[in-house]
């Protein structure tokens, strides 16, 4: 099975201390964000868990636990854009990032790193031409460390109103131009634009419009056939359809307070559940209450175990 970590706060940057320690205890506790009485208890064991995805604006502070995610397959997603601190005001200089992706691909091969430029929005500042200087730059500079580049524009929930009222939905023909300008820088330095829940109106230009966290991802990311159940299968919103997993992390959590985030409801909240994080505990915020009720997850390996002919193929070439 897989066990994600990122779509509701960023552990890496945040909390890696802490699943350093979940992954030696062997197990980890979640609590239903919407009813925090119900409580999941997950393995962590390799035997079950084949692959951690990661998705990070800061993989850096994980560098010094690598060793303790050798035993799982893992697919990082690093996002790294060209805002400041106006925009995303405790994440690190994208200079600095793009160094630590690079790293990052080392460690854990080509495969297993993916680079998001998400979310796209525009405004008199970040025009389109900006958008695509940027990411031109950029491009090239991870050229031969990613192969993947998922892009999104933005989505404008309730959460985005109130952090972030100046945003806008994306024009239809404003997604048009840079989405085509990106496919094409993407594919002058060996990477694919994947789209994420933006429909199909991108595959005309060559984007891979499957998804971004498909099962072929991991699959690539392992060299390994996954046999995953139907009801596995995600689907978000009638335009996701990435093999989304289960996620260990919580809302509220993650302090890079970028102001479009749809995690965090507002800096008030994430200051004092960080306050309440013990990196000991099993739960990624707060401790065990007299009223939980804990439910042990039913889990199993994916892996087919026997390697497919296309994956024989790319090892040995």
């Amino acid at each position: 099975m897989i066990i994600q970590t990122g779509m509701r706060t960023d552990i890496p940057a945040f909390y890696s201390t802490w699943l350093k320690n979940r992954i030696k205890d062997g197990y980890v506790l979640v609590r239903n964000p919407y009813n925090p009485i119900q409580v999941t208890r997950y393995s962590l064991s390799p035997e079950v868990v084949d692959i951690l995805v990661f998705c990070s604006k800061n993989p850096a502070p994980m560098f010094e636990y690598m060793d303790c995610l050798k035993s799982y397959g893992q697919y990082w997603f690093v996002t790294i854009t060209p805002y400041g601190a106006d925009i995303e005001p405790n994440v690190p200089d994208k200079f600095k990032v793009m160094e630590d992706l690079k790293k990052l691909s080392g460690m854990v091969g080509v495969d297993s790193v993916g680079w998001r430029y998400d979310p796209i929005f525009v405004d008199e500042k970040h025009t389109v031409s900006w958008h695509v200087s940027q990411f031109e730059e950029m491009t090239q500079a991870l050229e031969g460390y990613t192969k993947t580049c998922v892009i999104s524009f933005i989505d404008i929930y309730k959460k985005v109103t109130v952090n972030f009222p100046d945003a806008r939905e994306v024009s239809r023909d404003d997604r048009i131009n840079i989405g085509k300008a990106f496919v094409e820088i993407a594919a002058k330095h060996g990477m694919t634009i994947k789209p994420c829940a933006e429909g199909n109106e991108l595959a005309r230009f060559g984007a891979d419009c499957s998804g971004c966290m498909t099962v072929s991802t991991f699959e690539q990311a392992i060299h390994q056939n996954l046999e995953v159940p139907k009801q596995s299968r995600n689907q978000r919103n009638g335009e996701c359809t990435c093999l989304l997993g289960v996620d260990i992390g919580a809302y509220d959590t993650c302090g890079h307070l970028c102001r479009y985030c749809y995690a965090n409801t507002n800096p008030v909240n994430v200051r004092n559940n960080m306050k309440r994080h013990n990196p000991e505990s099993p739960f990624l915020i707060g401790e065990s209450r007299p009223d939980d009720v804990v439910h042990q997850a039913v889990q199993k390996s994916w892996i087919d175990h026997q390697l497919r002919f296309d994956f024989i193929s790319d090892v040995s070439g």
